[in-house]
């Protein structure tokens, strides 16, 4: 069973820096895309950004040039980087993979538990 763990959510004053963490563990055989989304009170869930598995990148309108995604293949890990933080980024985020398994091969898609991220002064 594969499981997605996220970590480095806090509370933060606005303009600072955050960095989420997103591990895989668990019987994988290849990783596709990863991606963060986030859930705000109130609203649906959102993307925020994701990152193939060759390192081709996507964010949305609202963060990009703030934030930062990327992955370590080798750790089955994938990063969101955020900077220069905004009331308006206080959410839950979401880690997502769509990842393989062999004996026999078939291809799932999971989520992280979520970690919250709140920035407020």
């Amino acid at each position: 069973q594969v499981q997605l763990v996220e970590s480095g959510g806090g509370l933060v004053q606005p303009g600072v820096s955050l960095r989420l963490s997103c591990a895989a563990s668990g019987s994988i055989f290849m990783i596709y895309d990863m991606g963060w989304y986030r859930q705000a009170p109130g609203k649906q869930r959102e993307l925020v950004a994701t990152i193939t598995s060759g390192g081709n990148t996507n964010y949305a309108d609202s963060v990009k040039g703030r934030f930062t995604i990327s992955r370590d293949n080798a750790k089955n890990t994938a990063y969101l980087q955020m900077n220069s933080l905004k009331p308006e980024d206080t959410a839950v985020y979401y880690c997502n993979a769509d990842f393989a398994v062999l004996s026999p091969y078939r291809r799932y898609n999971t989520w992280g538990q979520g970690t919250q991220v709140t920035v407020s002064s």
